[in-house]
């Protein structure tokens, strides 16, 4: 057997025993999976301009929060344009209150936003990478959009 399919087969096998994943009961319900679990620390970087992507990504946080997570979401780059994203199928801004009014905290790079001729607003204050680093240290879970 070559390096890499031992490599794969080990891989496979080590995910059957890590903590939290394995099952206790042969049924899979969504619902019972998700209480497995205990609330998580997540961060959240969103660096795209893409209505679908940061759609997705706040559709992902409001989730989170929803099952008892605290998340934290950084825009970096394209990402501080996310306000001003304006799409007929994703309702950006929209999700962006909606993760905002249920206690979600939304951080905007200040030298992206200067980059781009743009200010922060109550919705996205204007942060810096100390912000963002405090948000990667702290976190358990750190996504990418």
């Amino acid at each position: 057997m070559k390096i890499e399919n031992k490599l794969m087969l080990l891989f496979i096998l080590s995910l059957f025993t890590l903590p939290g994943y394995s099952q206790t009961s042969s049924t899979c319900d969504d619902a019972k999976i998700v209480q497995k679990f205990k609330p998580q620390t997540i961060g959240i970087v969103i660096s795209a301009n893409d209505p679908e992507t940061v759609w997705n990504a706040f559709r992902f946080a409001n989730y989170s929060v929803g099952q008892g997570d605290t998340v934290s979401v950084f825009l970096l780059g394209k990402g501080v344009e996310s306000p001003t994203i304006v799409s007929e199928d994703f309702d950006v801004k929209g999700m962006m209150e909606t993760y905002s009014n249920s206690g979600g905290k939304i951080f905007a790079c200040g030298t992206c936003l200067k980059i781009r001729n743009t200010e922060g607003s109550e919705l996205c204050p204007v942060s810096s990478l100390s912000e963002l680093y405090g948000i990667i240290k702290s976190s358990e879970i750190v996504l990418t959009f």
